[in-house]
């Protein structure tokens, strides 16, 4: 009879060697489905977000399948919910691994992303995130940390040359929501605006989640403020600007990628009108994205915000598969920072020794009438 002990630790390796099997099933079953993953916050305040990250998943899944799979595998996707919370952020990674995944799309909050990136980067997942743009998630990030969208502090210089550009006499307040993303996005728009000679005339940090900001408006009103910088998130930059103007006030209402949401528009209504926000060129208006938004729209879903950007996320991990032969992760990645340019629903990628886009681009978009268009 085994002693108790060797029977514990014969148990622990057993787990181990069988969670280990599950986490290269990619490598063991030439014959199965590819397993993917999409990541992002599908419940809570921020879903919209969500959905969008789901819309666009979904739709390059379908299409890889529809055109044979990844070399000759079907793509299996798995639709997962992290809340944007970092601890459920950390829970779903852990359970993504265990159950044979290869890559993810995802995360979609900073704060989220750079933890789970950790269980990745340990466990052996490729990770390619639409739309974290916190600097850190690359500048500490690992083998596997990619990203098809831009950073805060690339995004940071354009918001903030802008409004020391275009409002150098208006009062500015800039706001945040001490989130990875909204904090940081905040700070580098104000280094930028300081580089350009202009300090705010009010800081301030407010709590996400929140439903009554009347304390904040007031501070605003008190001070003057004709210019609000947000950095964080299109709920509570809606609910913000629609109390100030309930409160008589009539300020402009700039912020960051995050706003670049319908429900935004469906929270701040007609007071949303002239809201301003850093984002990259509509890839909707792009030639080779064209059938890609008509599938969309056929299914009833719309190509905005981060839509084609998750879309583009799987389309660049597909062919630097095929082009490295291999789903082994870690030569994807070195295949995707070697070559390119990847042709992509967003416009050719290529991608540095970080994982980040070699040339990210942001210009300032603005509400209208509920939809976005270009400021010039």
């Amino acid at each position: 009879m085994m002693h108790p002990r060797r029977t514990l630790v014969a148990a622990g390796l057993a787990a181990v060697g069988a969670a280990a099997a599950r986490r290269h099933a990619w490598a063991q079953d030439s014959a199965g489905p590819l397993r993917i993953a999409v990541v992002g916050p599908m419940t809570g305040q921020l879903a919209a977000l969500g959905s969008q990250f789901r819309a666009g998943a979904e739709q390059a899944v379908a299409d890889l399948n529809a055109a044979g799979g990844v070399m000759g595998r079907k793509v299996a996707l798995e639709v997962a919910d992290d809340a944007c919370d970092p601890r459920q952020a950390v829970s779903v990674a852990n359970q993504l691994v265990g159950r044979g995944t290869v890559f993810v799309a995802g995360h979609a909050c900073s704060g989220s992303s750079i933890p789970a990136s950790k269980v990745y980067g340990e466990e052996g997942v490729l990770q390619i995130s639409p739309a974290t743009t916190n600097p850190d998630f690359t500048e500490k990030g690992g083998w596997q940390t990619f990203r098809v969208c831009g950073r805060d502090d690339q995004q940071g210089q354009v918001a903030g040359r802008y409004l020391a550009d275009r409002f150098r006499d208006a009062r500015i307040a800039v706001l945040h929501d001490n989130s990875a993303y909204g904090k940081g996005l905040a700070e580098e728009t104000t280094r930028a605006m300081q580089s350009a000679g202009v300090k705010p005339a009010l800081t301030s940090v407010y709590t996400p989640g929140e439903r009554d900001y009347g304390a904040l408006v007031s501070r605003l009103k008190a001070a003057q403020i004709g210019v609000i910088y947000v950095g964080g998130y299109h709920t509570e930059a809606a609910l913000i600007l629609r109390q100030a103007k309930e409160q008589g006030m009539n300020p402009i209402l700039f912020g960051g990628d995050a706003l670049v949401v319908q429900e935004f528009w469906q929270i701040a209504g007609t007071s949303g009108e002239g809201t301003l926000m850093t984002f990259t060129p509509d890839p909707r208006e792009r030639p080779d994205a064209a059938p890609v938004v008509q599938r969309l729209r056929a299914a009833g879903r719309e190509a905005d915000g981060y839509v084609l950007y998750t879309y583009a996320a799987i389309q660049v991990w597909a062919e630097a598969a095929g082009k490295a032969g291999t789903v082994q992760p870690r030569k994807v990645a070195a295949m995707l920072k070697s070559g390119g340019p990847w042709q992509t629903v967003i416009g050719p990628q290529t991608f540095d020794a970080k994982g980040d886009l070699s040339q990210p681009s942001f210009s300032v978009h603005a509400w209208r009438g509920g939809k976005l268009v270009p400021v010039s």
